[in-house]
């Protein structure tokens, strides 16, 4: 047996088999060992994707076979918790799929859990690394915008029919609909780039079936700046840009086009090419000259989802940062918490203290 890290991954649906999998694969010191999963159909496949893991319907099976560092849950969200805590409990670091858990303070208990044992809690946040946010963030980094004022970011897609399935249902324990699912990435970003939250008014309904979850939700957040962000995730809107409108006193940046790397993966590339992450759409840039706005065409960084298991690994290995702190994670929660209370209660929802990471 190499000395690399030995990984199991829960769950080879969507998340597994096509973020993780790759991912993992395309990453020096680490080895997937093994795949849990009772549905025959994912296992068929699980052994044709990942001949050399065993492919096994529980962790305590994986054990059986293996030395085990890393467990990677990539399963429906109700689950994410208790299989977290599972791992935990044997001793493995986790990489845990978003949302991490149902409440921020279901999320602190899973991160005070590994502290206790031990080990690591790594978020799967990976748009931290979309080619569009990072440019965004150098932009911002260069001071050329000036002090931000509002940013408009969003994921929609147009999927008219329902495909069934817990990501579609509308009881609560299920945990399905676009809000925790698409907003766990809208508002870390948010975060990220605007600072902390103060304020959450939420607005989320079904239009493509009455008794399913949520699939339109628009969230608007009051930061502490004085900055506002209008956060849209949708699976019924015909037109889904910008993806990214970020103003601020001395200019602004509008995306377009969406970063592509989830499309490559979903193609069945591995993402070690000299060109991954590259894309051929530009950032346009709007400042403030002379009195008038001029605006100009950046090319986008490149993107570097692949850069994530890497930084894990070498956090395992005491060799560098968390590329997520999980704190992070509980924060973006507390507002997830309140965008869910505003939609019910159909008020603007106070966060004390702010939700910052």
């Amino acid at each position: 047996m190499s000395g690399d890290l030995g990984v199991v991954i829960f769950g080879y649906g969507l998340a597994g088999r096509v973020f993780h999998a790759p991912l993992i694969k395309a990453t020096p010191g680490l080895a997937i060992r093994a795949i849990v999963t009772s549905d025959p159909g994912r296992a068929a496949q699980a052994k044709a994707d990942v001949p050399q893991a065993a492919v096994v319907d529980s962790l305590e099976a994986a054990l059986a076979l293996f030395d085990l560092d890393l467990a990677v849950v990539a399963t429906a969200n109700i689950t994410h918790v208790p299989l977290a805590m599972q791992a935990i409990d044997r001793g493995l670091h986790v990489v845990i799929d978003k949302p991490l858990a149902p409440t921020a303070g279901q999320a602190q208990a899973v991160i005070d859990a590994a502290a206790e044992m031990g080990v690591q809690v790594h978020p799967f946040q990976n748009r931290r690394w979309d080619s569009d946010f990072l440019t965004l963030e150098s932009i911002v980094a260069s001071g050329q915008l000036g002090a931000l004022h509002r940013f408009e970011t969003r994921i929609e897609r147009m999927r008219p029919d329902l495909k069934g399935g817990w990501r579609e249902s509308a009881a609560p324990d299920q945990l399905g609909g676009v809000l925790f699912d698409f907003g766990a990435h809208l508002v870390d970003q948010a975060i990220r780039l605007m600072g902390p939250v103060k304020g959450v008014t939420a607005h989320a309904r079904s239009v493509r079936e009455a008794n399913a979850a949520e699939d339109d939700s628009v969230m608007m957040l009051n930061h502490v700046s004085g900055a506002v962000t209008v956060l849209v995730g949708s699976m019924t809107a015909a037109f889904g840009e910008p993806r990214f409108m970020l103003l601020g006193r001395n200019g602004g940046v509008r995306i377009a086009d969406c970063d592509t790397q989830e499309d490559h993966l979903k193609a069945g590339e591995i993402p070690v090419a000299e060109s991954w992450g590259v894309e051929t759409f530009n950032a346009e840039v709007a400042a403030v000259v002379d009195g008038q706005v001029v605006t100009a065409q950046e090319p986008v960084l490149r993107g570097g989802w692949n850069t994530f298991y890497p930084a894990v690994r070498d956090s395992i290995s005491g060799k560098g940062e968390a590329p997520v702190p999980a704190s992070d994670v509980v924060a973006n929660l507390r507002v997830l918490e309140a965008a869910a209370l505003s939609v019910r209660s159909g008020s603007t929802v106070t966060l004390d203290p702010p939700a910052s990471h």
